[in-house]
């Protein structure tokens, strides 16, 4: 064998090894539990970094990409999309502001979260869903992250205008052909909220095929499990949710993307 080949055929054996390492880190960031609590229990805020095929679709600044019905409840303020509702706006109904890019199946999506207000009041975001007129015009139904201040749940996978609660905080549940659920609990996540839903936390929803998993603040929370025929959707439109209550500030940032090949 010459030096020339040997030299080759060992720089080969390098770039695989790098590439085989890469790859095992890789999912070691993806599978990596969430950070040690902090004195009060809760769950770091994960960093943010740039992460290979995310795009962010939200600029910090403007609307551009997303539109409302009515426009007079969202703002942008302090590079966050927040809703408002105020004494002097009051609303007694839900409003949705919509993700333009068009219906979303398999993904990922991550963003920031926080609810500000006096009392106990509820808020979220759809996914897989669909605008209609029902009782009132321009609102939404299908597939929610819902989260309800002062309960001891704060999050769970919910089905708007459908079956409601799908997995309450701490649960995973599988749903089979006949629409018949099976629910069990995901092991360490059943017991007290690691996060606060008025301070920022970050959600991160995965949606593959059937499957619905969401993590807060790296730690899985919730998942569902859809071979209901009759119930299951497999693509739809996102957006965010500011619910009907008394005055509230709820506020969405760093929102982040990443389109993922049909899963089964």
């Amino acid at each position: 064998m010459t030096r020339t080949l040997r030299h080759a055929l060992a720089s080969i054996a390098l770039t695989l090894c790098l590439a085989a390492c890469a790859g095992k880190q890789s999912l070691q960031r993806d599978t990596a539990p969430p950070g040690p609590p902090d004195a009060a229990g809760l769950d770091p805020l994960p960093a943010l970094q740039r992460e290979p095929h995310f795009k962010t679709i939200f600029d910090g600044k403007s609307f551009h990409g997303w539109k409302a019905a009515d426009m007079s409840f969202w703002s942008v303020e302090d590079g966050a999309i927040t809703a408002t509702i105020s004494a002097e706006h009051p609303t007694d109904r839900n409003h949705y502001l919509v993700y333009q890019g068009g219906k979303l199946g398999d993904f990922e999506v991550k963003l920031r979260h926080r609810i500000l207000s006096a009392k106990d009041v509820n808020c979220g975001f759809q996914f897989r869903s669909e605008m209609f007129d029902g009782k009132i015009t321009d609102d939404c139904r299908g597939y929610q992250v819902d989260n309800n201040t002062g309960t001891p749940w704060l999050v769970r996978l919910y089905d708007e205008h459908g079956r409601e609660t799908l997995a309450w905080r701490g649960e995973r549940t599988v749903f089979d052909a006949t629409g018949q659920r099976t629910t069990t609990v995901i092991p360490g996540d059943d017991g007290p909220a690691r996060f606060k839903l008025d301070e920022w936390h970050e959600y991160d929803l995965t949606c593959r095929g059937p499957v619905l998993s969401l993590k807060v603040n790296g730690r899985l929370v919730a998942e569902v499990v859809d071979n209901d025929p009759k119930q299951q959707d497999f693509s739809g439109i996102f957006a965010l949710q500011l619910h009907s209550g008394p005055p509230m500030k709820v506020q969405f940032k760093d929102i982040r993307l990443r389109l993922l090949k049909p899963g089964k």
